[in-house]
């Protein structure tokens, strides 16, 4: 069987273009084609997201195992082409053998500028993209899906995101270098627009353009911030939680495990256990 090593470089994440920046997070690329994974192996455990995002399976198939804490009674097959809303708790899918894709991750305020879609009704769901996005966009999704190569898939992306998004995007959209900057933003961007500018009308508008609460996305992005602390820390040695949890804005070392088991489903110290040993945690070791 291949090393460890060798298994993680069949995932890639690829930052958006300056002008996308305030739209795209990113883009995930993952390939087992060729490569020897055990069935636990072709799991793939994901976090909660406030993000929207559009997944294609150029090989391969892909089911939905558990939501949160639910194990689904029967597993849940992924269209080829595929919609995911924000998720309030973390997934699980599994592909069945080889396989190979890319999900586009969509900033969910961005999207609801683009393409005037309720993202509230998307919340913790996935769909086909045509029964969420119009004909242009599935012409697009079609286009990716029979693109010859990830190059080739990525600038048929670009280059339908980059006109429309120049043409819709709003006042204040501002490129974003973390999750916690993005929120920030969106709450002075909700209090700015419109002509009622109170605190209730400016969650309304939250909600309308992502699908959650201010509170909701603020304790997500406190969670990627402690998420990329810990990280660094592991990286250098034992991890201080006490002082990572107070440098997050956490009330104690519990409120900062309790909020990683929410967002991940498990502890900080077994997530980097599983990030090192288990291929199926990859996202979380090529997300930046």
């Amino acid at each position: 069987m291949p090393s460890l090593p060798a298994l993680r470089s069949t995932a890639s994440l690829v930052a958006p273009s300056w002008g996308l920046s305030a739209c795209v997070r990113a883009t995930l690329f993952r390939s087992t084609l060729g490569v020897e994974l055990s069935p636990t192996e072709r799991l793939n455990h994901f976090p909660s997201s406030p993000l929207c995002c559009l997944s294609w399976m150029v090989q391969g198939e892909t089911e939905l195992l558990a939501r949160g804490d639910e194990v689904l009674a029967a597993p849940q097959r992924v269209h080829r082409m595929a919609f995911f809303g924000p998720h309030t708790v973390p997934t699980v899918t599994r592909q069945s053998g080889p396989a190979s894709g890319l999900m586009l991750m969509l900033l969910p305020d961005a999207l609801h500028a683009l393409t005037g879609i309720d993202i509230a009704a998307h919340v913790n769901r996935h769909s086909p993209m045509h029964r969420v996005l119009d004909a242009d966009w599935c012409r697009m999704a079609q286009a990716v899906l029979d693109a010859p190569n990830d190059p080739a898939r990525l600038r048929l992306i670009e280059d339908f995101l980059l006109p429309r998004w120049q043409a819709a995007r709003r006042g204040g959209a501002v490129p974003a270098r973390c999750a916690d900057d993005w929120v920030q933003a969106l709450g002075v961007r909700a209090l700015a627009s419109g002509m009622g500018q109170s605190l209730r009308q400016a969650e309304r508008r939250i909600r309308a353009w992502t699908g959650q609460s201010l509170r909701g996305l603020r304790g997500r992005a406190r969670a990627e911030s402690a998420f990329f602390q810990a990280r660094e820390a592991m990286d250098l040695g034992l991890p201080n939680w006490a002082a990572i949890a107070a440098e997050s804005g956490y009330a104690d070392q519990s409120h900062f495990c309790r909020e990683s088991r929410r967002v991940t489903g498990l502890s900080p110290t077994e997530l980097r256990r599983r990030m090192d040993e288990d291929e199926s945690y990859w996202v979380y070791r090529v997300w930046s």
